[in-house]
């Protein structure tokens, strides 16, 4: 590969690591202002019910997708465009990180760590959340 591919592919690794750093901040805004604004709604409506559970859920659920996006262009950057030791260190470090914060949100969102299947009745309401009601 002569300098000027290797500078043309290190400058587009650069770019997309940018955009899914930007993908990845987006997620948590929106999902933050999206279940702000149902929990509002629900609360506008009366209907009470465990909206305060609700609203932790989906904020943990964008903070989380967001977490993953934020990890997945730490690792494009790090990985594609400088790879050096130290880099990968700091790598290493923050992908420890946000994994450690990405399991501690789930936890707390679903009372359960990763890696264990949810118990039949919250995986058929699980399916039902994503249908929206009529």
């Amino acid at each position: 590969m002569d300098s000027h591919t290797a500078m043309d592919f290190h400058t587009a690794m650069d770019a997309v690591g940018k955009a899914v750093d930007i993908a990845g901040v987006a997620a948590i805004v929106i999902g933050a202002a999206v279940a702000t604004l149902q929990a509002a709604a629900a609360l506008a409506r009366r209907r009470g019910g465990d909206t305060y559970g609700t609203y932790r859920r989906r904020l943990g659920r964008s903070i989380l997708l967001g977490l993953e996006l934020l990890v997945a262009a730490d690792i494009i950057r790090t990985v594609a465009v400088a790879p050096t030791f130290d880099s990968v260190g700091v790598l290493a470090l923050i992908v420890l990180i946000r994994t450690f914060l990405s399991f501690s949100l789930e936890l707390e969102i679903t009372g359960r760590w990763p890696w264990q299947k949810p118990p039949a009745e919250q995986r058929a309401e699980g399916t039902r959340a994503l249908i929206p009601p009529s």
